[in-house]
């Protein structure tokens, strides 16, 4: 089964069975060569200002699962947002500890401006790596994240306990 992807003016696409690993010779019709859009073979039609960078067109379920996971790191980080200001808005104050509420919630609104922030710089990176044919570089931020998240729990247990010593 032949499988191209769309593509712009001079821009490369693959048949989905040389990406995908099946057998290009069977499979594609062509050997399995890349094509522009007009069917010829790669180098065929004028090389536009990313191909003459060593770019190419990735493979669109490559795009979309990037995009999907920019996208799954932006709804966490307006998650933390919005609990930090649930924390600070909505939480019952500490005894003895009336700053208590900020010291949990501000880092959770920075945490998630952080995250928002990362997630696009490593969406352009990865984006660029599979436009280049590059490998993907490791993701720093769930390491970043359980290393916050785990941080800031312990300071709400420690102004729990202490707000309940203290008001007793």
């Amino acid at each position: 089964m032949l499988s191209v992807y769309p593509a712009g003016r001079g821009r490369t696409v693959q048949c989905a069975a040389a990406v995908s690993g099946w057998s290009p010779q069977t499979e594609c019709g062509r050997g399995g060569r890349n094509q522009t859009h007009n069917g010829s073979a790669d180098g065929d039609s004028a090389a536009g200002a990313g191909q003459a960078r060593g770019e190419s067109e990735p493979d669109a379920r490559f795009t979309f699962a990037n995009e999907r996971t920019f996208l799954a790191w932006s709804r966490t980080s307006l998650a933390l947002v919005v609990a930090g200001l649930a924390v600070v808005q909505l939480l019952a104050p500490f005894r003895g500890v009336p700053w208590g509420r900020h010291l949990i919630g501000t880092p959770l609104i920075l945490l998630g401006a952080a995250v928002s922030v990362i997630s696009y710089l490593e969406w352009k990176r990865n984006q660029r790596a599979l436009r280049r044919g590059e490998p993907l570089v490791r993701s720093r931020l769930p390491s970043v994240l359980a290393v916050t998240i785990a941080v800031i729990a312990v300071i709400a247990v420690a102004l729990s306990l202490y707000s309940a010593v203290a008001g007793t």
